[in-house]
């Protein structure tokens, strides 16, 4: 009937006027020895503090319902979901549909707590004020206990009252970080520094989107901080429910989201979509048509970029360094990411049969979306995705030929380094995907992002790229990391590099693998061409590319919709 963190107990008539609880083989009375003053106690101390909108936690035999009502009290909020004592009580049927009284029986305290906090915005926002039957405590501590706090802090902060009032009125503007473990939340926060912009975190823990806990940590930091907007990357912290979503939207507290992964693999999973408050960056320029046909009225471009202050060109480069190349590439065989995508999806057996025809395909195509591209080149196993049991497998097997598209390319690029001896830094299982070539080639294992690729590009005559697949217009990380140390990059053509660099003076593409070796060749071939286009290339990410300018550019937009 309940959770670990629950009793588990059976009601039955007293025949005394009393409801008796067996719990654990032991025998509770729902009133006890003070019989109805156990429920009037709590109920006549609100009267006597006149203040704040009243919350029954529990209702029990209906006695503080009665006294609340009878001396002209309302609206009243009761938060009791224990059919067995309603059945008995009858408190239910008394008082469940009386006028100015709304009775929450959600069977979560996130879902209850959502319930509440509608009605008290819908009756003026005041305090809310708890009046407790202990009984219930104990039945469901993990659902009245939480509840009973947060009408604590509502009247401790006067959430409500405290929390609107006028954004943007001074420059730079104040961000609420939603902070994770992911890499961009670091170089967000070193600019906000280097910007002198007020900046407070929120933790995101596994167990704290949408919560209580978390609810009430956002509030407590909207009422002291008094942010203009809040900032997350990919959507982190937003539970899927929209409880995050639609309390900032009755906040009218603006969120800004930065996506600098495929948005379509997250958002789908996510309800509530249309909040005006809610503005969508997306790294990748050609998401936008289809985010705004998802519902997202506010959808704006801004790529990645790079932290010039820890991607800096070298004072010193040691001349025997074990990481020195003439050519190098950094990233993953991505044979493990399809192995798991593989098993989460768990397809029918015509899909798995298929999706490594399907994913060579979707390669080879100018299709952006893998869901479109199946209901067009491949109808008859669009059917069976999308008769899939649950979005996740659907987003799953997305993933699956993303992924495995990206790997079979990445592959066929890689391939044609293998003749000029690359130093190829990733995962062990590169050994298996290049396994049986008899060309010589060095293998590295996984180097930390922040700590080690700052040193190892400018190492690197030639740093080669590839881009995922899951991108087909925008560029990727490395071809602004690379040029900010000084170093050459190679990299595959994509659209919306030429906004970004001129191509040919300030970066050098392949447009096909076919390319690769001439390309390789010649560059190794003219260190003073090679030297020319890094330098040109770093001037221009100093210029127009580090993250102090991203997060103006990400500001004035918000202060633009929202100001």
């Amino acid at each position: 009937m309940h959770d670990k963190q629950n009793t588990t107990y059976r009601a039955t008539p007293s025949g005394d006027g009393d409801i008796l609880l067996s719990v654990d083989g032991k025998t509770w009375r729902l009133l006890g020895r003070s019989g109805a003053e156990t429920e009037l106690r709590p109920a006549r101390e609100f009267l006597a503090s006149s203040r704040g909108l009243p919350v029954v936690i529990g209702a029990g035999m209906g006695n503080a319902l009665a006294l609340l009502l009878g001396s002209g009290c309302g609206p009243v909020a009761v938060v009791d979901c224990e059919k067995a004592i309603q059945d008995l009580s009858g408190a239910r049927e008394r008082f469940g549909l009386a006028p100015g009284v709304t009775w929450i029986d959600a069977s979560s305290a996130e879902q209850a707590l959502r319930e509440l906090t509608r009605w008290q915005e819908a009756n003026g926002g005041a305090p809310l004020m708890p009046i407790v039957h202990p009984v219930y405590l104990r039945l469901r501590p993990s659902h009245y206990l939480a509840l009973r706090e947060s009408c604590r802090a509502s009247r401790s902060f006067d959430f409500w009252s405290r929390a609107r009032y006028p954004k943007f009125t001074s420059w730079p503007p104040r961000l609420l970080l939603l902070s994770s473990r992911y890499f961009l939340m670091g170089e967000i926060e070193a600019a906000c520094k280097r910007l002198g912009v007020p900046h407070r975190f929120i933790a995101i823990g596994d167990k704290e989107r949408g919560s209580t806990e978390f609810v009430e940590m956002l509030l407590s930091a909207v009422v002291e901080f008094k942010p203009d907007f809040v900032l997350t990357i990919n959507h982190l912290g937003v539970d899927r429910e929209g409880v995050l979503i639609e309390l900032l939207a009755r906040l009218e507290l603006p969120l800004a989201s930065w996506f600098v992964d495929n948005p379509h693999l997250i958002l789908s999973l996510y309800n509530r979509l249309d909040s005006q408050f809610t503005t969508i960056f997306t790294w990748d320029r050609d998401n936008i048509p289809s985010l705004k046909a998802q519902g997202f009225a506010n959808v704006d471009y801004l790529p990645l970029g790079v932290d010039l202050e820890r991607f800096r060109q070298p004072t010193y480069q040691p001349a025997n360094h074990p990481w020195r190349a003439r050519i190098s590439f950094v990233g993953n065989s991505m044979l493990s990411k399809v192995g798991h995508r593989l098993k989460g999806a768990k397809a029918p057996r015509p899909l798995i049969l298929a999706y490594r025809e399907v994913a060579r395909a979707f390669a080879a195509s100018e299709a952006r979306s893998v869901r479109d591209f199946l209901a067009a080149e491949y109808p008859d196993l669009f059917v069976l995705y999308e008769a899939l049991p649950s979005l996740e497998q659907r987003l799953a097997y997305e993933a699956l030929l993303t992924w495995e598209a990206t790997r079979r390319y990445r592959l066929s690029c890689v391939e044609k380094i293998l003749p000029f001896e690359p130093l190829i830094v990733g995962d062990r299982l590169w050994k298996t995907a290049l396994k049986g070539r008899s060309e010589p080639w060095r293998w590295h294992h996984e180097l930390s992002y922040y700590s080690d690729l700052p040193g190892f590009y400018p190492l690197s005559d030639i740093n080669f790229n590839c881009t995922s697949k899951q991108m087909k217009g925008a560029v990727n990380q490395r071809v602004f990391d690379v040029p900010a140390c000084g170093g050459f990059v190679l990299s595959d053509y994509r659209e919306q590099m030429e906004d970004l660099f001129e191509l040919g003076r300030e970066a050098i593409c392949y447009r096909d693998p076919e390319e690769i070796p001439e390309l390789v060749r010649f560059y190794l071939d003219n260190p003073a061409a090679r030297e020319r286009v890094a330098r040109a290339g770093r001037e221009r990410v100093l210029r127009d590319h580090g993250y102090d300018l991203r997060l103006g550019t990400l500001m004035r937009a918000m202060q633009r919709l929202y100001g």
